[in-house]
């Protein structure tokens, strides 16, 4: 059991007859759901004097929360929390929101609810979750059960949203991994963050992971296409309910991918975007592309992949790049020379 003290939290426990302390403990429960054995951790109150359980006000309810949250994340099957992201994102009410996914009316208000969808329907909300362009199509199958101005407006969002996140599948699969591994994220470090990788891919497989070409702007490499994505985000991305669409992406990333994603990870993701900027600064690629600009350079000047590919294979062939220590030793070296 994992303890959670709760100190100075008074209940009456019936075994000692008064009000006592108590501990908030979890404890594993087995459940049968639909013929199929469960174990899911719940809390439970436990009395400070005698160790007995206690039933405090609201703790059934937490029961019935934590067992709810388990049971959708052990069969895959989507949260409250999605459906209302859903319904965010594509700004669509709960009743045309069924009608457009191809469900009875009444559907996702019952889920909104709490009710459990099937793993058929929550397979169809999970798609439009993560796809704009399923969400459309979805749309236009149903359009004739929805009032013209929910079509409109949905189906407005779910192109809006689908140009936004114009990318790569390949760099919105790293980005959601970046944010899956770091807790927090500029869109400066994120740049420097995907350049890294970038390079360092290229120099191991002898390939570039993106297919997207990266700008030399004046704050050192940027990948405009990724620009675009997040100077849209108003917010800190994680709290944008349209990031909803970059979950689950990283779980595609092959294994030498997520490898060299987590090399860059643990030793540029570090640092700030602003002491990135500083390596990027130092390095051949952007400092070839800035000859004859000076701090003028154009934001349209191309980093070519073969460019950064080449400098990093030489800094592979100086530091040994496909290991941590490597990657330090050479951050370390260029951060002495930006000095």
């Amino acid at each position: 059991m994992t303890i959670m003290t709760e100190k100075g939290r008074k209940d009456f426990c019936i075994e000692c007859r008064r009000e006592t302390e108590y501990l908030l403990q979890r404890k594993d429960i087995v459940k049968n759901i639909r013929d199929k054995d469960y174990t899911f951790g719940i809390t439970v109150a436990v009395c400070a004097d005698c160790g007995e359980e206690m039933s405090i006000p609201g703790l059934i309810d937490k029961n019935v929360q934590e067992i709810d949250e388990q049971y959708r994340a052990a069969e895959g099957i989507v949260s409250i929390d999605d459906i209302e992201r859903l319904m965010k994102i594509y700004k669509i009410g709960k009743a045309p929101l069924s009608l457009a996914l191809g469900f009875g009316e009444v559907t996702i208000p019952r889920y909104l609810e709490g009710q459990v969808p099937s793993k058929e329907y929550s397979d169809i909300i999970k798609a439009a979750l993560s796809s704009p362009a399923y969400m459309k199509q979805k749309l236009m199958e149903n359009r004739k059960k929805l009032t013209n101005a929910a079509y409109r407006k949905a189906f407005a969002a779910a192109e809006s949203i689908e140009r936004l996140f114009s990318v790569s599948d390949k760099m919105l699969r790293v980005i959601a991994y970046i944010f899956e591994k770091l807790e927090e994220v500029t869109p400066l470090m994120l740049q420097k963050l995907l350049y890294f990788v970038q390079g360092v891919y290229s120099a191991l497989y002898g390939k570039p992971i993106f297919e997207e070409d990266c700008s030399a702007w004046v704050h050192g490499p940027v990948y405009p296409e990724v620009y675009d994505l997040f100077r849209d985000f108003k917010y800190n991305p994680i709290d944008d309910a349209r990031f909803a669409l970059l979950e689950g992406k990283e779980d595609a990333l092959t294994k030498d991918e997520k490898r060299v994603t987590d090399l860059v990870v643990n030793t540029f993701g570090m640092y700030s975007g602003k002491v990135l900027e500083k390596i990027t600064h130092n390095e051949d690629p952007w400092m070839e592309a800035r000859k004859g600009y000076g701090d003028s350079i154009p934001s349209s000047e191309i980093l070519p992949k073969a460019r950064i590919m080449n400098y990093y294979i030489l800094m592979n062939q100086k530091y040994s790049i496909d290991t941590e220590n490597g990657l330090r030793t050479y951050i370390y070296d260029m951060l002495d020379k930006a000095s």
